[in-house]
């Protein structure tokens, strides 16, 4: 966390550094708190859509990441960027797909130290069936509640942020 200098009277005789914190203004205080409410209520409702199909968001964020790519194959390491999650926790939430035969997982041809991941059939299924209610969702807890301008806004300081927690473009507007 980065934090304010200032100069103090050590003594009459010199000066030192303080470190002051860097107090939210009253705006960034509340763009924080509401971002909050969004990641503590909003992303739960989200859930229950995904939840009557035994999926969390990071599983359906898994298959998004899956069904994007060319024959619905990724590289694990290229998957994790795509479904914005560390390796550690895409192998972790991975197995469970893999388990319910949504995802397969196989050596890398070209590269057998690596393992890629590819959306069966099953998962295509899957994802086809939740998508269209999971998009009435976000639409009605977000975009039902801003007009054309607020979104696009939000759309770029949101992404301004992503820029800065991810190593990939994909979030990136396309012409807005």
């Amino acid at each position: 966390m980065s934090t304010y200098r200032k100069f103090v009277a050590a003594s009459t005789s010199s000066l030192e550094f303080v470190d002051e914190p860097r107090w939210l203004d009253d705006t960034q205080q509340q763009a924080w708190r509401s971002m909050l409410v969004f990641v503590n209520r909003g992303l739960p409702q989200l859930e229950r859509t995904l939840r009557a199909q035994d999926l969390h968001v990071v599983h359906y964020s898994i298959l998004v990441g899956l069904s994007d790519a060319p024959d619905d194959t990724r590289r694990l390491s290229e998957l994790a960027d795509a479904a914005n999650l560390s390796p550690s926790r895409l192998t972790h939430r991975l197995k469970t797909l893999v388990d319910r035969g949504l995802v397969e997982l196989t050596a890398d041809a070209d590269d057998g130290r690596g393992k890629n991941a590819t959306l069966t059939e099953s998962g295509r299924q899957l994802l086809e069936t939740v998508a269209p209610q999971h998009a009435a969702d976000v639409q009605e807890l977000v975009f039902d509640h801003l007009d054309e301008v607020e979104t696009k806004g939000l759309a770029q300081a949101l992404s301004k942020i992503a820029s800065n927690l991810c190593d990939h473009d994909d979030f990136l507007p396309r012409r807005i």
